[in-house]
């Protein structure tokens, strides 16, 4: 009952989202919208941002499903793209009324979690530090968040085809290559 409840306060931010922005929703707007009390709203999140993180969270980690190795990370980047474009309304509604930084926070979480199995896939069979494996993840982390706040402050003009095309050359090799002067540096 309690997820059955989170997601009709999720589909009634998402219907509100369409016609103004997150900084004009109530907390009252959402529970009437649900015919909820306020007491249900906070049971399950401590204000509407952290419904969008949920929200968000739900959305990124379907789309990303298995797409976390050296193989398919392309995809699981190309799937973060296509969930921000297909939610385009929703998306530059919360970016143009929710702190950068708590986007950049989310987005960041997300990537990493994808970053470091590539890492992990890679470093198999090489004895690589923790952190130098954090390190290279954060690394990648950094410049693919900027680059997708980037493309959705330029109103997701970019195909986000060609800015993966543009990041697997600047990646493929690298990562592999750093891992292995990791591993070497140590032996």
């Amino acid at each position: 009952m309690s997820y059955i409840t989170k997601q009709a306060i999720k589909r009634s931010l998402e219907n509100m989202l369409k016609v103004k922005p997150v900084n004009k929703i109530t907390i009252t707007d959402i529970t009437n919208d649900c015919y909820i009390s306020r007491m249900t709203f906070y049971y399950h999140f401590k204000d509407i941002y952290d419904l969008i993180i949920w929200a968000w969270m739900e959305e990124f980690v379907a789309a990303l499903g298995d797409k976390k190795t050296y193989e398919t990370w392309q995809q699981g980047f190309l799937e973060i793209f296509r969930v921000i474009a297909a939610n385009k309304v929703y998306v530059e509604n919360i970016y143009d009324s929710v702190s950068k930084d708590r986007i950049r926070e989310y987005l960041c979480s997300i990537t990493f979690d994808l970053l470091i199995n590539v890492v992990e896939s890679q470093a198999v069979d090489l004895d690589v530090t923790e952190d130098d494996k954090k390190f290279i993840a954060d690394f990648y982390k950094y410049a693919f968040v900027g680059i997708v706040l980037d493309w959705v402050q330029n109103k997701m003009a970019e195909d986000p085809q060609q800015i993966i095309a543009k990041i697997n050359s600047l990646i493929e090799g690298t990562m592999f290559k750093h891992l292995n002067t990791c591993h070497c540096n140590k032996t």
